[in-house]
């Protein structure tokens, strides 16, 4: 469960397995994962004829301890995009449709867990936006195709923790390449702890669903899943903390999409990395052209230092299980940040805040998503993170390329921080031109939260991004 707090009003814009490890850290070793069946699978009524349920106790999710980090403080910051670097001209587009999302203000929803862990995902004629516990199909102009309720209204007739427990830390995808839908949250009030999945049967949000639960046991907190869109499945990250305290590594699990897109039985195939790695994510498609045939899924977060990221090939055998594979963690070096804060996250100034009131920067980790992209000629990976900027915040940025070589390169690289307010908690994506957008958190002690974004040209200077602009007020 994240502990960071944003604006709860969403603005849509337009915008049994052998596993090889080879690390630069360390010598190579063979260390066994899981592979595991959904322990239930069923097929729901359609969406829209279930009835909602619907829940009003508001509480708080837990604050699980940060993702231990090393507390690199006053190293340089070399590729500081800030107030004394010229900016172009903005060319960023304008928005489109600009509308009310789930959450504070939304008509007749009461926001009931902090933080929202908001997530939302668009298709051709819908969106799906989830807020922690909550969900909402609208349409292109925000108009609502299915009212507000609890995620767990998914799994209604399921039994099991699926249905009885709203757990939140959701995330929602549109898979393009089968015009899907693809929802999951976890069950952790009660053991065993439980990841659930459904995956619509058509391309309709508000229709019906094949679900699914994963069995995680009873001692493995399955914090912050974060997953992504795969030509050979869907792939989920996991913080583990050992009966919710310790942390104990990240987990890394591919399911089964073939079978899930037909509603049969399916499996899941997973391992975990040392306590040396958290945050990681793994790679989801933007665009329409798919990766090559037999392209691993890359996972990607920060290194155990500040000069570097951590960089997994995650090629799975769904036939033949014994052939799977993950290599890694080859290291990639970067411009040196320092750790946000002084390593104190919960950092971030808003009005008449005291200390204890301050925001989580939620620096310990890599931001959602890590955008994949195939260009043809090439292909890349774009994703950022939260660092010290000054006296301030600001968003580390990369483009990776050369992902098929031993060693992966930064092609580009940045911190956007152009004056000495907050930013933070950011996400990128790319159009087929190769040209960036990033959105992300804005905050200072005179500006409440809110939301701005900027972008950059592809033939714009590297490593630079255009005057921001401003989506949300807060």
């Amino acid at each position: 469960m994240n502990s960071f707090r944003i604006p709860t009003r969403a603005v849509v814009a337009v915008l049994g397995l052998s596993i090889t490890i080879a690390s630069s850290h360390a010598v190579g070793q063979v260390q066994q994962a899981q592979v595991q069946q959904s322990i239930q699978h069923d097929t729901s009524i359609p969406l829209r004829d279930i009835v909602p349920v619907i829940s009003s106790a508001r509480h708080e999710e837990d604050d699980l301890p940060r993702i231990p980090r090393p507390n690199a403080v006053n190293l340089p910051d070399r590729v500081i995009q800030g107030s004394t670097q010229r900016l172009q001209s903005s060319q960023a587009p304008t928005t489109g449709a600009n509308f009310m999302g789930l959450g504070t203000g939304f008509p007749g929803v009461f926001v009931n867990v902090e933080p929202p862990d908001t997530n939302m995902a668009v298709g051709p004629t819908q969106i799906v936006q989830t807020v922690n516990s909550e969900f909402v199909v609208l349409d292109k102009t925000g108009h609502v195709l299915l009212s507000p309720r609890n995620i767990s209204t998914l799994w209604s007739g399921f039994g099991g923790g699926c249905q009885t427990n709203n757990d939140g830390d959701p995330v929602v995808l549109y898979d393009k390449f089968a015009d899907r839908w693809y929802i999951e949250q976890f069950s952790v009030n009660t053991t065993p702890y439980l990841e659930c999945v459904a995956v619509s049967s058509t391309n309709d949000a508000t229709g019906a669903y094949y679900r699914y639960s994963f069995n995680y046991g009873g001692t493995q907190f399955p914090d912050y899943p974060k997953s992504g869109v795969w030509a050979d499945g869907y792939y989920t990250t996991y913080n583990i903390f050992n009966n919710g305290q310790t942390f104990a590594g990240s987990k890394i699990c591919a399911f089964d999409r073939t079978n899930m897109l037909l509603g049969n039985a399916a499996t899941q195939q997973c391992f975990l990395t040392s306590a040396n790695y958290g945050g990681l994510l793994p790679a989801d498609i933007d665009g329409f052209t798919l990766p090559p045939t037999g392209t691993p899924n890359y996972v990607l977060g920060l290194d155990v230092t500040n000069t570097s990221l951590a960089f997994w090939k995650f090629h799975v055998d769904w036939t033949t299980p014994g052939n799977t594979t993950l290599t890694g963690p080859t290291s990639i070096p970067i411009a040196s940040y320092s750790t946000l804060c002084n390593a104190n996250r919960s950092c971030i100034p808003q009005p008449g805040a005291t200390t204890s009131q301050r925001l989580d920067g939620i620096d310990d980790r890599s931001m959602y998503r890590l955008a994949y992209r195939n260009y043809g000629s090439y292909d890349a990976l774009y994703t950022n993170h939260t660092v010290q900027a000054g006296s301030s915040t600001g968003v580390r940025w990369y483009e990776i390329r050369n992902l098929t070589s031993t060693t992966p390169t930064v092609f580009q690289q940045g911190t956007f921080a152009p004056d000495a307010k907050y930013r933070w908690m950011g996400s990128i994506a790319s159009d087929q031109q190769g040209n960036l957008a990033l959105g992300y958190s804005h905050a200072s002690s005179v500006d409440y939260p809110g939301i701005r974004y900027t972008g950059r040209l592809a033939s714009d200077p590297a490593g630079t991004m255009q005057p921001e602009s401003i989506l949300f007020t807060g």
